[in-house]
């Protein structure tokens, strides 16, 4: 098992990326939680790593985060549910989202994802349940708090996970929410 590359970022191109390893080339897809973090291309990488073996190709799946790869590994185990559809989910929701859903039975949330209908939502949600690794991410996520408060305020106002998410994470930690959602809306308007 392959379970961290690291080396230096040759090409990206959503949702695979080649990372040179001493003159190898790793193909590797990526959620686009990992790709929206990615350095500079010629800048040193290091992605935690999930090595699929099917009987016609050998995959690399890569990860920011040791979290988003246990929840690739979660989200593999429910029937109905491959690597492409799984690395969507990630793309589609950060894994404390996708905690937050599952814990409160969120259908509405996993439907927005492309590639997932009603029933590999409601599927999803049942077989997912209770598995630790979306508890402890629901633990270790702030509850409530302004960041939650803001991306509520974003996405009701029509912008997407995606855009959400990277505004919100370029806010400084100690704002309140109107000032928080103002320095949002600044920052997707530049984009």
């Amino acid at each position: 098992m392959i379970g961290r590359i690291t080396g230096l970022l040759a090409a990206k191109q959503p949702p695979q990326v080649l990372v040179d390893v001493n003159g190898v080339g790793y193909e590797i897809d990526v959620p686009m939680s990992t790709f929206y973090n990615l350095p500079a291309l010629g800048e040193k990488i290091s992605l935690l790593t999930h090595l699929a073996i099917r009987e016609d190709a050998h995959l690399l799946y890569g990860f920011g985060s040791e979290i988003e790869r246990m929840a690739f590994r979660e989200l593999l185990k429910v029937s109905g549910i491959g690597a492409k559809t799984a690395l969507s989910v990630l793309s589609g929701l950060s894994v404390n989202d996708l905690a937050a859903a599952i814990a409160a039975q969120e259908i509405g949330r996993i439907v927005k994802v492309p590639g997932i209908g009603k029933k590999t939502a409601e599927r999803l949600l049942l077989e997912l349940k209770g598995r630790p690794v979306f508890a402890g991410a629901i633990a270790g996520a702030a509850p409530g708090g302004v960041s939650d408060d803001v991306r509520q305020a974003l996405l009701a106002l029509g912008y997407n996970e995606r855009e959400t998410t990277e505004a919100v994470r370029q806010l400084p930690p100690d704002l309140v929410v109107g000032e928080a959602i103002r320095q949002a809306l600044r920052i997707l308007s530049k984009t």
